[in-house]
């Protein structure tokens, strides 16, 4: 697999630890949008944050991360569901977008939402301002300010690969002094923060572990497949012009000279409809059987 995940537990300490590595995925992302340097690595990062995040819980359903600012990239935003499968986006000015652009200066007063939306039960959202100097440190920063289960995050994209490193303390178990848990805990994150971007970027996951921790008696798992995939649909673009009622919707094709087209901005596909379709929508909902040149 070039797009996975894959999680390593600690024998002798509360701490677990997740990999990522995007390659096709982060490709189909990067290849819908002519992307800059900067901002295809800020995506880049983006992804592997969330497809590592969606491995420490519990749930079947979709998690988001979703940017905004003032600056050359107002918006970013990527979606991993429980499924394993990613999408992301980025809008971005680019004039605006200087060559190896920080954080700081691309998203100023920039601020990300993560959004935990389960098929069942209640949808979750966490706010976190991007004040570090990476993505990384304000993915860290949000874990310690939240009071949930200390956090650590390594990332980094170069435009062909993204790749992540994730560590998290669970609750006490095998060490339940707390000095020792939390010497357990800054021996582990001291090591990983040795870790160059290059190393992270071209070792496997056996060797990037063997790396950091040889010392230390820990198990990795199997991994977890991810690939690109887009949620979107006919019926979904169809139930958005249901949503405007049906005067409106007739009126909207009428302005567009009989037909109205729906893009998908996460991967160009595009829907149209037609009268007779906005005719169907509303008499039962259907987008059934489009003629043979609409998709």
């Amino acid at each position: 697999m070039s797009d996975f995940t894959q999680r390593f537990l600690f024998d002798d300490s509360d701490i677990r630890g997740e990999l990522v590595s995007l390659t096709d995925s982060y490709h189909h992302v990067l290849a819908k949008h002519p992307y800059p340097q900067p901002v295809a690595q800020l995506l880049g990062e983006l992804l592997a944050a969330a497809s590592l995040l969606i491995g420490t819980l519990k749930f079947d359903g979709l998690l988001i991360l979703q940017t905004r600012s003032s600056g050359a990239v107002p918006t970013l935003m990527v979606e991993v569901s429980s499924d394993g499968d990613v999408r992301g986006i980025a809008r971005y000015d680019a004039d605006q977008v200087a060559e190896n652009a920080t954080l700081r200066e691309l998203m100023p007063d920039g601020v990300m939402a993560m959004t935990i939306d389960p098929k069942l039960g209640q949808r979750y959202q966490g706010i976190v301002d991007l004040d570090g100097d990476t993505l990384a440190e304000c993915l860290t920063t949000y874990f310690q300010t939240s009071e949930q289960l200390p956090t650590r995050f390594w990332l980094s994209a170069d435009g062909q690969r993204a790749r992540g490193l994730l560590l998290q303390q669970l609750p006490a178990d095998r060490i339940t002094d707390p000095d020792e848990r939390e010497a357990s805990w800054q021996h582990a994150a001291t090591l990983a923060d040795t870790l160059t971007v290059e190393e992270l970027l071209s070792l496997d996951n056996e060797t990037l572990l063997h790396r950091l921790y040889h010392e230390d008696a820990l198990r990795l798992f199997d991994p977890r497949g991810l690939q690109f995939r887009c949620s979107c649909s006919r019926e979904r673009s169809g139930r958005a012009l249901i949503s405007l009622g049906q005067t409106d919707a007739e009126a909207l094709v009428r302005e567009h000279g009989g037909s109205v087209e729906i893009d998908c901005q996460f991967c160009n596909q595009r829907y149209l409809f037609d009268a007779a379709d906005v005719l169907q929508l509303f008499i039962d909902g259907s987008t059934e059987a489009p003629s043979d040149t609409r998709h």
